[in-house]
């Protein structure tokens, strides 16, 4: 039964992925912690580790996906990835000292923070334009440090940052991908190589902190639907889009707190 529901929950991830740029971390992360509970306080660790493997593959996949030409938007960015790649290996590291308690309340944190700017600051809501200004070389570092650490893969704070420069939001949530992965495969690799061993109490399909299996189940329902959404996507306007975002924001904090306090 737990690895239908990880399929069908990545079935979920693989529409957020294609559609919002986000999927391994924020669906995935209150799943995992649900399905490893059973490890007690390594359970957030486990779901962070595991995560980061989703989001190379997915955002490979998606990356892969996306056309040229939106692509094309992140030409001159290699200050910015290099930067995406440090923090991101950084965030890994301090993700593996930590409390896993600290891991878990830092998530929600996190995202009630993020709501509350994107709805109560000006450019996310609103349509945004092509042309517009790339993100900053220096929001690099930041951005890859926090998001390894909390296994979100930085999409939701790379999305705003593109809308307010002006992008409009089917491009920011694509290019959102590509950015991910530069985040994420660092991560990754931090988690395999020092993650220490398998947690006390884990049974087979560990290495070291990845949930080998239940990793492999949640891509099972999430690739298929990332490849034909990328191609043949639903219409959103801006608009909706925007709204979308936001909602399904909400609606993962909400899980995340549920879990939280099960």
């Amino acid at each position: 039964m737990s690895a239908l529901i990880l399929v069908l929950v990545g079935i979920a991830s693989g529409v957020t992925t294609a559609l919002f740029g986000f999927g391994g971390g924020f669906v995935a992360v209150p799943v995992l912690v649900w399905a490893d509970a059973a490890l007690g306080d390594d359970a957030p660790r486990v779901a962070v580790a595991t995560s980061s493997v989703l989001m190379v593959v997915a955002a490979a996949v998606a990356t892969a996906s996306t056309s040229r030409t939106v692509l094309a938007e992140l030409r001159g960015s290699g200050r910015l990835l290099g930067l995406l790649a440090l923090g991101g290996a950084l965030g890994a590291v301090a993700a593996r000292h930590v409390p896993g308690d600290v891991i878990a309340v830092g998530f929600v944190a996190y995202l009630l923070l993020t709501i509350a700017a994107v709805t109560a600051r000006p450019g996310v809501l609103q349509a945004g334009a092509d042309g517009a200004r790339p993100l900053p070389a220096g929001a690099g570092l930041p951005i890859g440090a926090v998001a390894a650490f909390l296994g979100v893969g930085g999409s939701v704070v790379t999305v705003p940052l593109m809308r307010r420069n002006g992008h409009r939001m089917a491009v920011a949530t694509a290019l959102a991908n590509p950015l991910t992965l530069a985040v994420a495969l660092p991560a990754t690799a931090v988690f395999l190589l020092l993650s220490g061993g398998r947690p006390v109490g884990a049974g087979a399909g560990f290495v070291g902190a990845v949930d080998v299996l239940a990793a492999a189940a949640l891509l099972a329902g999430s690739l298929p639907v990332i490849v034909f959404l990328r191609r043949r996507g639903p219409r959103l306007s801006d608009r909706a889009h925007a709204r979308w975002y936001v909602g399904l924001l909400v609606m993962v904090a909400v899980a995340m707190t549920a879990a939280l306090f099960r």
